[in-house]
């Protein structure tokens, strides 16, 4: 990717019906990892990555081995290989939720992969049974891939900020429930019980993700309650003082329905540095929550390793 290509814009209002189909073809994707993948901390194992191609699930066990689904929006495919040697594609077409979902899983059974999978989405208002979902139909490649760039360049500047703290910290990873890219922060200590109430999740999910006292960052490319692509931030639990604390850069702000700070990611592609621009709002939020929340000042990096 050169230099002029980073960044690039994501002009909300223009791939929606893209992005709900792609959302519920990687729920798929994503629960047949949830199915397959040995449970870690915080459901770390469900995630997906961000690599040279898409984004993949990583080797996940299976009884014959290991096998890995990427999405691969060079090629417009999912990949479907196994450490015994198989290797398919699932188109990346226009095509309904409920088709995608019964060829993956014949794919699967092709190779020898036997996995179940709840039939309903998670972390969705209104939902339809994979299985039954002839509505959502839509692929542009072009907004896929464009998906994808930007979240290269997310992905990188994450794992910057992730570098410099040296206490418990998540990888950068894609969650296919809320459709963003995120990096979390943890500051040793254990949290009250979360409220829940996130839609079609149930509350003993959301507290094992935020069972000990954590800060995340990430972006996600809009909708609901902030319609534009953007970054945030946020701490739970979310210590007194954050709603009227300054934040950095002049573009972010509080959100007081999500409790979380907003970054307009079209505040960060247009900047003259975007890599700094980025890293200024997800220290200066950090550094909010850490002083806020009374944080061990020795679980952040004085200086970068060299």
């Amino acid at each position: 990717m050169s230099a002029t290509e980073r960044w690039p814009a994501l002009p909300p209002g223009e791939w929606e019906e893209t992005r709900t189909t792609l959302h519920l073809w990687m729920q798929i994707v994503g629960k047949i990892r949830l199915a397959l993948a040995p449970m870690e901390n915080h459901w770390w194992q469900v995630a997906l990555y961000v690599n040279a191609r898409g984004l993949t699930t990583s080797a996940m066990p299976y009884a014959g081995g290991v096998v890995e689904l990427t999405f691969d929006f060079q090629e417009h495919v999912l990949r479907v290989e196994t450490s015994a040697g198989a290797s398919r594609a699932v188109a990346l077409a226009p095509r309904s939720v409920a088709d995608f979902y019964h060829e993956v899983l014949a794919t699967l059974r092709d190779v020898g992969v036997g996995v179940h999978i709840s039939r309903f989405p998670s972390e969705m208002e209104q939902i339809i049974p994979f299985d039954e979902d002839e509505t959502h139909a839509a692929y542009n490649g072009d907004a896929a891939r464009l998906l994808w760039r930007v979240l290269l360049d997310v992905d990188r500047v994450l794992h910057e900020f992730r570098g410099r703290f040296i206490g418990k910290c998540s990888p950068v990873h894609f969650w296919w429930g809320g459709f963003d890219i995120a990096v979390t922060r943890f500051s040793g200590r254990e949290a009250p019980p979360h409220p829940g109430g996130i839609p079609n999740l149930p509350d003993w999910v959301t507290r094992e993700a935020y069972s000990h006292e954590c800060m995340s960052v990430g972006w996600w490319p809009g909708g609901g309650a902030v319609t534009e692509p953007a970054f945030y931030a946020y701490a739970y639990p979310e210590p007194a003082g954050c709603p009227t604390a300054p934040i950095s850069p002049a573009a972010a702000y509080y959100h007081g329905e999500l409790r979380e700070w907003i970054l307009p990611y079209e505040a960060v592609r247009t900047a003259a540095n975007p890599d700094s621009e980025l890293l200024s709002f997800l220290q200066s939020a950090y550094d909010t929550v850490a002083r806020l929340g009374k944080w061990d000042p020795a679980l952040e990096r004085s200086k970068p390793p060299a």
